[in-house]
């Protein structure tokens, strides 16, 4: 049996206003344990804080409020890359930004605070299980937005190789049976009450021996990545647009840099997303010139074209002969930032999604497919924000060899946002067991292998390629199999163990009466 250490009474006697200050400011500590950062320790401590707060409330209202405060200074500094799209034409969307991030971070705080006022007065069994479910909630309701969750608190930590057996719900599961076994103490049996806590520090201290050898054999296909550095607001400058062309064209020409494959070309050059500067139907010449600069090499890169009137985002496989052997259009797109629902209308009054060009703005394309290139693999084509939901990356998992995700992280600015994304593609690796190629415009370009580790990259904010050999995939990991369903299975026992334990209580409570 355990019970909660003393609920901080001097907190209870503060007014609700100043509980919401101090639980906003340990949200927002708590995000130091998010990439780049990545102070898991203390990002865990600042958990448990919170729950001690959301224990000294005094009633389920007051706890809500705690919940969404501590949620909306969690995503203030955790989302705070999303104001540098409204720097790219920042006379025309500056204004917008503060508003942007403050809506942003208290509309998913919201999650929050509707499990914080549910578990109140439940015990800590319900916490974990309603923040866990909330969490669950947030990454697949109205289109999802699992970027930030608590389960990459531990992105930076060999905890993270847990995500091939248990996924990212998973691993939130874990940080908050951790942070409340940090807040709480044996009331007796201290070895037994102590449990909860010893588990985590034994997985933490096994995680090393989860380690596999994923290096590629001798003889590996070769992978080039360009990354042409085109900041946002230059991309589409017509200026700047043919040299960030002809700078991907010399890159995609120089033969290999390494002393293994010298003068030896690579067997695959991969483009970053919206790479080319026209549509497809209007690209006949550059892709002769980007077949001509590859010689007989396949070259996957990022382009946008029509189909009528619809517009998509696509990843397009230009064969050894120059012709477009693949198309894939990208699936799941950016709300507001890709497409706006009534884009027509809204764009009356200077309201479009930022990447979008007309109107609503990017169309969704069918279901991914796998694309297989003669030679080298069977790769599950990403583009962009479809990295950070684990479902896609689950596509095709039996068959492909590889993840391949084009992105163009210019949107994101050079500080947190493009860190983030970096380390929710490895845990997308993690949790398959298969290598992920990443070809990014500005930054970071990398190849990850299985586990999650970088063998190769290109530094935020440079320009250059780099050429790796492509490391081998893992067996299907046991969450590829099981998906987030043996996660949810758990969230369920928790609330129902919760419910039961609390309807027990009152029915004591009424019989002694």
């Amino acid at each position: 049996m355990r019970r909660p250490l003393n609920p901080l009474p001097w907190l209870s006697e503060l007014p609700v206003s100043r509980q919401m200050f101090l639980a906003a400011l340990a949200g927002l500590i708590t995000s130091l344990g998010l990439a780049p950062i990545g102070l898991w320790p203390i990002a865990l401590l600042a958990l448990a804080c919170i729950y001690l707060m959301m224990l000294a409330a005094q009633s389920r209202r007051s706890a809500a409020f705690i919940g969404w405060a501590a949620g909306t200074g969690y995503f203030s500094l955790a989302l705070v890359w999303i104001v540098e799209p409204f720097m790219v034409d920042p006379w025309r969307h500056a204004w917008m930004a503060p508003f942007a991030l403050f809506f942003m971070s208290a509309g998913l705080a919201l999650f929050w605070g509707a499990a914080a006022g549910f578990a109140h007065g439940r015990g800590r069994l319900a916490f974990i299980g309603a923040l866990a479910l909330a969490e669950l909630a947030r990454a697949h309701l109205l289109t999802g937005f699992p970027w930030a969750m608590l389960g990459y608190l531990w992105s930076e930590s060999p905890m993270a190789l847990y995500a091939a057996y248990i996924g990212p719900h998973g691993l939130t599961l874990l940080a908050l049976i951790t942070a409340v076994s940090l807040a709480t103490r044996p009331a007796r049996l201290p070895l037994t009450g102590y449990l909860p806590l010893l588990a985590v520090f034994a997985a933490l201290a096994a995680a090393p021996l989860l380690q596999k050898d994923t290096s590629a054999p001798p003889d590996a296909p070769y992978v080039r990545l360009i990354q042409p550095n085109a900041p946002q607001h230059q991309k589409w400058d017509p200026a700047f647009v043919p040299i960030f062309f002809e700078r991907q064209l010399e890159f995609t020409r120089l033969p290999s840099y390494l002393a293994e494959r010298k003068d030896k070309r690579p067997d695959l050059i991969i483009w970053p997303e919206t790479a080319v500067p026209w549509t497809l139907g209007r690209a006949e010449t550059a892709l002769d010139m980007i077949s001509d600069a590859a010689g007989d090499v396949p070259v996957v890169l990022g382009i946008q074209r029509f189909d009528g009137p619809r517009l998509y985002n696509s990843l397009v496989l230009l064969s050894p002969a120059g012709q477009v052997a693949t198309v894939y259009d990208k699936h799941h797109l950016v709300p507001f930032g890709e497409y706006i629902p009534y884009g027509d209308w809204l764009a009356r009054f200077g309201i479009r999604g930022f990447a979008a060009q007309e109107g609503d703005g990017y169309s969704a394309g069918a279901d991914p497919k796998p694309i297989d290139i003669e030679g080298v693999g069977r790769f599950t084509p990403l583009i962009c924000y479809e990295a950070i939901f684990p479902a896609y990356s689950a596509a095709f998992n039996k068959t492909a060899t590889h993840l391949l995700q084009i992105t163009n992280d210019a949107w994101f600015g050079e500080v947190s946002g493009p860190q983030q994304h970096l380390s929710q593609t490895r845990m997308r690796a993690i949790e398959q067991g298969i290598p992920l190629i990443r070809a990014a415009n500005t930054g970071i370009s990398a190849m990850i292998d299985a586990q999650g580790r970088v063998l190769a990259s290109i530094p935020l904010g440079t320009a250059g390629f780099i050429d790796v050999p492509l490391p081998e995939r893992l067996p299907p990991t046991l969450y590829s199999q099981t998906g987030d369903w043996s996660a949810l299975a758990l969230i369920l026992v928790l609330l129902a163990t919760s419910w039961q334990r609390t309807r027990t209580k009152r029915s004591h409570h009424t019989k002694s009466r």
